[in-house]
């Protein structure tokens, strides 16, 4: 019986030029936050505890128990971001740090995602959302070559694109401005849920628009959307958080950091149930992340830029596994 030729799926599926240009710019980043006075750490890939969000799953590790540091599970998990780790590194002193990092999302496979992913993520202590702001666009500059940012907030936004007020909306109005422009609406969204209805709204209608001509960072975001970003009081109340996009893709995520553990703690029982109501596992307090800002996490602002996602503005890509050797398909 003849012998078929073996598959050539062990074979890169970017090019050698693209991931030359790849280390190119990972030593450019580098340079940047060497040059910013920002000390290079590393933080678990694996852990007892992981960010608790409603949209994001991890992987799950099974570990033997006796090897656990907490006896009451065998598991462990593989980080989403390394925030849990370099907000601890804060609290114990840490003044300008940033990290290069794998992080891991399951469930999330496509064009502009990968389960395994390159993640830039930095810290600086003092740094409001403005300071924070700033240095992203900076980032944006060296690293890219681009212009200065539009800086656009998420109000401003929607009542550009969409004529409407986001923080002021109710479900129907935004049911209706969704089927007024021929949204496909999955049938899962559940009507009640405001969130639901801007995030589809956003990346149907609003983010494609964004960063077309420059770079746009969308900020202060609605007080629900604020994850662990610190909620600035006001009519209406807004998360200071903002988010990086350049050709209508989303590259950064960036907090006015949340000081108080207490919130936290309520946002992590409140993204619990959500998860469990949407059909989830219950994800593990993160203890460690509370002692330590219970200890004193400085005020800082962090950022996360996805670096892939970044190789593929730099190259003109439209898909991740152009510009990394083994997407999950030949992981």
């Amino acid at each position: 019986m003849a012998v078929g030729h073996p598959p050539q799926d062990f074979q890169p599926t970017a090019d050698w030029d693209t991931l030359r240009l790849r280390a190119g710019l990972l030593r450019r980043v580098r340079q940047f936050f060497d040059g910013h006075g920002f000390l290079e750490v590393e933080t678990p890939l694996l852990s007892a505890e992981t960010v608790v969000d409603r949209h994001l799953d991890p992987f799950a590790v099974a570990v033997d128990r006796e090897r656990s540091t907490r006896g009451d599970t065998p598991r462990f998990w593989l980080q989403t971001s390394p925030e849990m780790g370099m907000k601890r590194m804060l609290a114990a002193g840490a003044a300008a740090i940033y990290q290069v990092s794998r992080s891991f999302r399951r469930g999330e496979e496509g064009p502009l995602h990968n389960p395994e992913f390159t993640i830039v993520e930095w810290y600086r202590r003092g740094d409001d959302m403005a300071a924070g702001i700033d240095l992203l666009d900076r980032l944006c500059q060296v690293v890219l070559g681009s212009r200065p940012a539009e800086r656009l907030s998420y109000a401003e936004a929607f009542a550009r694109h969409l004529g409407i007020d986001p923080h002021r909306a109710g479900c129907a109005e935004l049911d209706e401005k969704a089927r007024q422009l021929g949204i496909a609406v999955p049938e899962t969204l559940p009507g009640d849920d405001r969130d639901s209805w801007l995030d589809l709204l956003l990346a149907e209608q609003v983010a494609p628009r964004l960063g077309l001509a420059r770079p746009t960072i969308l900020y202060d975001y609605p007080a629900t959307q604020a994850a662990l970003a610190r909620v600035r009081p006001g009519q209406p109340p807004v998360a200071e958080r903002f988010e990086l996009f350049i050709s209508g893709m989303e590259l950064a995520n960036g907090y006015h950091e949340l000081l108080d553990p207490d919130e936290l703690a309520r946002r992590t029982r409140q993204a619990n149930a959500q998860r469990v109501a949407d059909g989830k596992e219950v994800l593990p307090e993160p203890r460690r992340l509370l002692a330590a800002m219970r200890a004193g996490l400085p005020p800082s602002t962090g950022v996360a830029l996805g670096f892939d996602r970044l190789v593929m503005v730099a190259t003109g890509a439209s898909r991740l596994e152009q510009v990394m050797p083994f997407p999950f398909s030949r992981a």
